[in-house]
């Protein structure tokens, strides 16, 4: 009798839990694109590299991930045969000077993802990753390679709301570079 009784209430309980759905998952896709666009590539959607792409692992949470040129590099044509070691630098400034902004933009998407997600629960972790294109010709010192912040929803929660203060963000939010 105990036996049945328990699984009739995991039952209801797998039943009546909210589940993350594919529109909630699309919508921070399209959102995180639009984000990148406006506060990190001045509006170039070129460097936009794919789109944005969610997935959910199921007792975890939800990994996105995207590819983002942070700047566009000097192209060959006759007028332009060869890239020079000025084209260099200043690719290597404007994607050092873009940096931070990228940085920004993915802890507050996070906080976004933590508000929009009703159905994930709140115990599991929302993940964000970025992987930056490189030229192969590129100065790259000091430029990781890919951007990847996590952090638990639960968490993120209590910043957006107001019951955490903002600036323990980057205490709740791990971020590693490669």
């Amino acid at each position: 009798m105990r036996f049945a009784i328990l699984f009739f209430a995991l039952h209801w309980l797998t039943i009546a839990a909210p589940r993350l759905n594919l529109a909630a998952v699309t919508a921070m896709e399209k959102s995180f694109n639009r984000r990148l666009e406006r506060e990190v590539l001045d509006g170039d959607p070129f460097l936009l590299l794919g789109l944005t792409r969610g997935i959910y692992i199921e007792g975890f949470g939800i990994v996105y991930s995207a590819e983002v040129n942070l700047a566009q590099g000097p192209g060959i044509s006759p007028f332009h045969p060869e890239v020079t070691k000025d084209d260099v630098a200043r690719l290597r400034q404007k994607k050092m000077a873009r940096l931070p902004l990228l940085r920004n933009a993915m802890k507050q998407q996070l906080l976004d993802m933590a508000g929009s997600l009703d159905g994930l629960p709140a115990e599991q972790q929302i993940v964000l990753g970025v992987t930056l294109f490189r030229h192969s010709w590129e100065d790259t010192t000091g430029l990781p390679h890919q951007v990847v912040m996590q952090a638990q929803k639960r968490q993120l929660l209590e910043i957006q709301t107001g019951r955490r203060d903002r600036a323990q963000l980057d205490a709740v939010v791990r971020v590693q570079e490669f």
